[in-house]
């Protein structure tokens, strides 16, 4: 169950790599502006708010990819303790974003499940 658990936050690090991408690379793409649904007006106006908020989700996935990393070369509270406060801090943005924006609920879901089922499945398999 504990590999379970980290290839599902695995998957939610890359998720959120992919979010970084939208975010602060193409942001002002015409493919971006149509996940998001933005028009070009809006993508300019929050451009710079976008690219910090893209860094927010790289340093998630980052602290996930890293705890992975660690937990998997033998360091496992280390390791267990980084994986779960970036997929813990994923879901939390998730409900957030829920929370403020139900209209984004599919974005928040997609944010926040995959890093809480492989966060219920790793802790499992650690209890």
């Amino acid at each position: 169950m504990v590999a379970i658990g980290l290839v599902i936050v695995g998957i939610a690090a890359l998720i959120h790599g992919y979010i970084f991408w939208l975010e602060s690379i193409s942001w002002t793409t015409e493919r971006t502006r149509a996940v998001f649904g933005t028009t070009d007006d809006e993508v300019q106006t929050t451009k710079a708010l976008a690219f910090n908020q893209g860094f927010y989700n790289l340093f998630l996935a980052v602290e996930v990819a890293v705890g992975i990393s660690v937990f998997a070369s033998g360091a496992t509270l280390v390791g267990a303790v980084l994986v779960f406060a970036g997929a813990a801090s994923m879901v939390l943005a998730g409900v957030v974003l829920l929370a403020s924006s139900p209209d984004k609920a599919r974005a928040a879901l997609t944010q926040l499940l995959p890093p809480l089922i492989g966060l219920i499945a790793f802790g499992i398999g650690l209890g």
